[in-house]
């Protein structure tokens, strides 16, 4: 059991509306025009259906749909995933409330959720057929849908190919129309590497040239800064080695009668060694250091090509060893792409993955069309259909398609002696009912859903076929919890439980409840959908009806 409760108020024309579901098969009945399937449309929205205005109850100022469920397991992990905190015993409590402008908003078990989420959680609480099922039957698309459950086929892999051959036909005819305008582009790479790979520019060499030009360009400023240091230092008759030593000679004459003298004297002495040292260096640099006009050209003759090439391209000078680098990889990026040969077997490679995931998914679609041919044709033969059959035909397409080798098509015929034809050509509307009520059935065991709804799917059915698809409900309802919105009362009288839907005016509005009928009121129920009222004769076919 899955579906547990469900509440509604202000939605259409439903006030305030609270139920409680139970086990087995429920049937729905009410007047044409009472609004039966607003039940079914309130659980839509709940489980992430459109939200629209329309749906809030005239005079009302919002719509508000709550539902309890059963969590299956299968769920669990997705909630864990999607960060909502399943509670293992405790029913899954969903909530969806519309505002007049139409915008809504969601809740699953009190935290926020979106419209996408509850249909995702839908999916494992609740299946619906819909009173149009068999429109579905008329496109190839929802019929392959169709047996591709039935024979629980992963296309997954089979799209992942499709999208890498795909997609790999797409580079390789990208490349073959980039061909000319690459080679434009290869040519301009190539004449840009060249010239700056001429220059063979460092990666830290703009700084170093930068330091060695000031240096030559400064030379005989430098020579002259020497001399006149060591001049003031040691090469005057007032220099500064001379006048320390004079003030040494002066204070240790006198240490013996003020000992701090001596102190000061041997702090004297240390800066007259400094003197000294750095007399030594100066007069190293002064006589090994000669002016390089040549070299001091050269180094003005790089610097400007170095420059040049940096204002022709648009960038700093110490940017330009990072620009030449990028453009190597830019070329070699292009000759990659251009490689057709390597393109061209990575099409032949995916071709192939395509195909063998294409195979692999025929060779499951092959016999799930027969076991779903045969399962929906002997249903066939207890509606109604005696001798007609289904057939789920695989017709190969003329060229692979993002969902296999193949096209699924129906071809039914509809008594003994008919010819089998495609459903669309299938002229009686009481078949095509029949039919997609004969696949519902068949393919009513695919979902994980615990929840099985059939929304008015028995239309034009009746007589004694009617009695069978009651008794086919209440036999889907041994292993799972069904709910029928229905006309027939062959249908309603074999449900375990039944509810009534009636609208009545209350004062300018309408608005719409549903009942729960005990055993005495699903008598009259059954006696005015027989068309009797509370006729004797109504009253007693009911009574038949209900005890078969």
């Amino acid at each position: 059991m899955s579906w547990l409760r469900l509440a509604i108020r202000d939605f259409v024309i439903v006030e305030r509306l609270d139920l409680e579901l139970g086990e087995g098969f429920t049937a729905l009945t009410g007047e044409t025009g009472a609004g039966k399937s607003i039940l079914i449309d309130a659980l839509q929205l709940l489980l992430g259906g459109r939200a629209e205005a329309t749906q809030v109850r005239e005079g009302a100022t919002r719509a508000e749909v709550a539902g309890e469920f059963d969590v299956v397991p299968a769920a669990c992990a997705w909630l864990a995933e999607q960060g909502f905190e399943p509670r293992p015993g405790e029913p899954l409590l969903l909530r969806r409330v519309i505002d007049g402008q139409g915008r809504s908003r969601a809740w699953i078990d009190g935290s926020p959720a979106t419209a996408a989420q509850l249909r995702t959680l839908g999916q494992w609480l609740v299946d619906i057929h819909g009173q149009h099922a068999w429109q579905s039957l008329m496109r190839a698309e929802a019929v392959r849908e169709l047996l591709d459950a039935y024979a629980r086929v992963d296309t997954t892999a089979l799209q992942a190919a499709w999208r890498a051959w795909r997609d790999a036909e797409t580079a390789l005819q990208q490349a073959r129309a980039r061909q000319a305008q690459a080679q434009q582009e290869r040519e301009r790479l190539q004449w840009q590497i060249d010239e700056v790979a001429r220059l063979a520019p460092g990666d830290d060499e703009w700084d170093e040239l930068n330091r060695q030009h000031a240096r030559l360009a400064h030379a005989q400023a430098l020579l002259d800064a020497a001399h006149e240091a060591v001049e003031a230092l040691d090469g005057r008759e007032l220099s500064a080695h001379r006048l320390l030593a004079q003030a040494i000679a002066a204070l240790q004459a006198q240490a013996h009668i003020e000992p701090r003298y001596g102190e000061l004297a041997a702090v004297l002495q240390a800066a007259q060694a400094q003197v000294d040292d750095a007399c030594r260096d100066l007069q190293h640099w002064v006589h090994h250091t000669e002016l390089d006009p040549d070299t001091l050209a050269a180094l003005d003759e790089r610097l400007s090509r170095w420059i040049a090439l940096a204002r022709r391209y648009r960038c700093p000078p110490p940017e330009l060893p990072a620009r030449l680098q990028a453009w190597r990889e830019q070329l070699r990026a292009l000759d990659e792409a251009a490689d057709l040969d390597a393109l061209a077997a990575r099409v032949a490679q995916m071709r192939q993955r395509y195909l063998e995931a294409a195979q692999a998914v025929s060779l499951q679609r092959a016999p799930a069309a027969q076991r779903l041919g045969q399962a929906v044709t002997e249903l066939m033969q207890t509606l109604g259909m005696a001798g007609g059959q289904l057939q789920v035909r695989l017709e190969p397409l003329p060229e692979p398609s993002a969902h296999g080798l193949e096209r699924v098509e129906l071809l039914v015929a509809g008594h003994a002696g008919a010819t089998p034809r495609p459903v669309a050509k299938v002229a009686s509307g009481g078949e095509l009912s029949r039919l997609a009520l004969a696949i519902a059935v068949a393919t009513s065991g695919l979902g994980e859903a615990p929840t099985l709804i059939f929304d008015e799917i028995d239309s034009g059915i009746g007589g004694a076929v009617a009695h069978t698809v009651g008794r086919l409900m209440r036999t889907l309802a041994a292993q799972r919890q069904v709910l029928a919105v229905t006309h027939l009362p062959q249908v309603a009288a074999c449900a375990h439980h039944h509810w009534r839907i009636s609208k009545s005016a209350r004062g300018a509005a309408t608005v719409s409840q549903v009942v729960p009928l005990d055993a005495a009121a699903r008598v009259h129920e059954i006696a005015r959908m027989l068309g009797g009222a509370d006729s004797q004769a109504a009253l007693a076919h009911a009574r038949e009806l209900l005890g078969a």
